[in-house]
């Protein structure tokens, strides 16, 4: 007999001692009582942790804004004559408007156009952070989160655009022109967390399209629609931007009447 068998028997004859089972319940509780506290010392810790960081990350934020923001949105982000509060607008609308380029600028006066970002991802997270510690708002999403190539529906969500946004964005959503010198601009190429924050925060002259009107799934669909029709091909030929029949009729006209006097200058020249 081996030695952990020898241990083993040794052992058994002691099972159906009257002290066996109180040992063995005071055994069990302290393992799980030990084990309790080091999973909650470990937890402890990672959150200490994880509030550190994000400590760091608010306060990286506050000192971007204080240098690049401040001048137009007030030193505590409370607005001024130049532009809005951002107290309450969420991590959502800073990462939508910083990190497509449309902030800062120069002209408060002008629509806000989608352009080359002036700070990186790391600045525009620091930014939407400091910004989402002064009061509650949307939060800002990834690509990763939204996982709409999974969750969308493309046939529902070009039913859902042409509903909901044809009407500024245009049917292939290419933009369009709206009151007041705005305009909508075009959906093709933007990235989809972009487009998600576009919907949620309802930026310049655009709505908020809450999970009331549009839900969460919705949205997506929306999203998986835009990104199907930005790899769509023009079976057609050329697509002339799918801009509608005015493109197309300006087309024909400039070519229909280009022809017609070339005709009528051939004829006459032959006339004489």
């Amino acid at each position: 007999m081996n030695p952990i068998s020898r241990i083993i028997a040794r052992l058994s004859r002691y099972r159906r001692h009257k002290f066996a089972g109180p040992a063995l319940l005071i055994a069990g509780l302290s393992i799980a009582g030990i084990g309790f506290s080091v999973a909650q010392a470990a937890t402890t810790e990672i959150q200490k942790v994880t509030t550190s960081d994000k400590a760091s990350l608010i306060a990286e934020g506050k000192e971007i804004f204080a240098r690049g923001c401040s001048s137009c949105h007030g030193l505590n982000a409370e607005g001024a004559g130049a532009a809005p509060s951002l107290i309450g607008v969420g991590a959502a609308s800073v990462d939508f408007q910083v990190a497509t380029g449309r902030m800062p600028m120069a002209d408060m006066s002008q629509q806000a156009m989608r352009k080359e970002p002036v700070y990186n991802e790391a600045e525009v997270a620091a930014l939407a952070a400091y910004v989402a510690s002064l009061a509650p708002g949307p939060a800002a999403v990834t690509n990763e989160e939204l996982a709409w190539e999974r969750s969308g529906d493309t046939a529902l969500g070009g039913e859902l655009f042409r509903t909901n946004c044809a009407m500024c964005h245009n049917l292939a959503g290419q933009g369009g022109a709206l009151t007041q010198g705005k305009y909508a601009p075009t959906v093709m190429g933007v990235e989809p967390r972009h487009i998600y924050e576009a919907m949620v925060t309802g930026p310049q002259a655009m709505p908020v399209f809450a999970n009331t009107v549009l839900t969460h799934d919705e949205k997506l669909s929306i999203i998986k629609w835009i990104k199907h029709a930005e790899n769509e091909p023009a079976l057609g030929g050329a697509a002339l931007g799918r801009v509608g029949p005015v493109t197309e009729g300006l087309l024909a006209w400039t070519l229909g009447l280009g022809l017609l006097i070339g005709i009528a200058v051939w004829l006459t020249t032959k006339a004489r």
